[in-house]
């Protein structure tokens, strides 16, 4: 038998479930709560450094269904504060499965609530936005008070808590690129490996330490919290542009914009999922993309730069360009492992770039 938990958000909404995963001494987990509509690919989702600060609600009801295994981490470890589901199943069917779901959080220290009514939960978040709340066995009184105290993400910086703390190389083949590491995924590494000579730098690295690596290109990882409170990293960003190709996905995205002179705003719940159609405006071409993100760039912020790409369900801006800097960026995840493989040309592009400064076709 489980024991009885309960979730609160900062306006008040409370939830009940049972207790799984890991178990806090206290009894209490904070964070910002998101959803995922993903319907696979829960263990990238749980691994992704990119939700460090928050507690992950998957909409789809069954998680667990095919256990997990070491080949699908994206990280070291979770950096998520919490998971939500509805029903988390104890057995994973799959022969590539190492481990169940629920042992693998406990082992990881990640604590989950399941029986939710995550359809309601759902709604409510899409409804009121994403919200700071807590969750866990503690009395539903010390709950609703630590939900109040709880923090979004909002004016934080997560990617020092995530990014590497020694520089490594990765691959062999073609041009050196020097990847920024604001909470990389592994994926996207690989993705970068088997086209150049990757060398995976702090986010903190300075731009001058970059050039002293003498790269063909630089390349912006994605990652955690607000773009906002990033504004040192983006300046480091700005004196490399010109000087080297670069590409941007996801906070790298939103960090090249800010470089150029551009804003980031919070989106109202995020973009979470597998399955958002976005249009690449120079080809035309309909993409479906992988995306986790709660900021996006304002569009009327670009004096410097042309919007490339736009999603389809809300417009926001989803990709920009620079041709006379050699730079581009998209916000959605063209590595997506798994999830849709449809913007993997973008890698390409890059070493396009990297070649020839010839890009902005295919």
């Amino acid at each position: 038998m489980r024991e009885p938990a309960h979730l609160v958000l900062a306006d008040g909404a409370v939830f009940s479930g049972e207790a799984a995963g890991f178990a806090p001494r206290d009894g209490i987990t904070t964070g910002e709560f998101v959803f995922n509509t993903a319907l696979s690919g829960y263990q990238e989702v749980i691994t992704d450094p990119s939700y460090a600060g928050q507690v992950i609600a998957f909409t789809y009801p069954h998680v667990g269904n095919y256990g997990v295994t070491p080949l699908d981490d994206e990280s070291v470890r979770p950096w998520c504060r919490g998971v939500v589901v509805r029903e988390l199943n104890p057995v994973g069917s799959n022969w590539r499965a190492r481990e169940e779901l629920e042992a693998f959080l406990v082992r990881h220290r990640v604590p989950a609530l399941v029986g939710v009514d995550t359809r309601r939960l759902t709604r409510h978040l899409r409804a009121h936005g994403a919200l700071p709340g807590a969750f866990g066995t503690a009395p539903l009184a010390t709950l609703e008070a630590a939900a109040r105290e709880a923090r979004g993400t909002d004016d934080t910086d997560f990617v020092t808590t995530v990014t590497t703390s020694e520089p490594y190389r990765r691959g062999d083949a073609g041009r050196h690129v020097v990847a920024f590491d604001y909470g990389v995924k592994r994926t996207m590494v690989d993705q970068l490996a088997r086209r150049f000579s990757v060398s995976v730098v702090p986010a903190t690295t300075t731009a001058d330490e970059v050039l002293a690596l003498a790269p063909d290109g630089v390349f912006l990882s994605n990652g955690p919290g607000d773009p906002a409170a990033l504004d040192g990293l983006a300046a480091e960003l700005a004196r490399l542009l010109g000087r080297v190709p670069v590409f941007g996905i996801c906070l790298g995205h939103q960090l090249l914009a800010r470089a150029l002179g551009g804003r980031t705003y919070k989106l109202p719940f995020g973009h979470h999922g597998s399955n958002h159609p976005v249009k690449d405006l120079a080809t035309g071409r309909i993409e479906i993309t992988a995306q986790n993100h709660n900021y996006a760039v304002d569009p009327d912020s670009l004096a410097r730069a042309a919007v490339s790409h736009v999603d389809l369900n809300d417009g926001v801006v989803e990709g920009l360009a620079l041709r006379e800097e050699r730079c581009f960026s998209v916000q959605y995840h063209p590595e997506a492992g798994p999830g849709p493989h449809d913007a993997r040309y973008l890698f390409e592009r890059f070493a396009r770039l990297v070649e020839s400064a010839e890009w902005w076709e295919g």
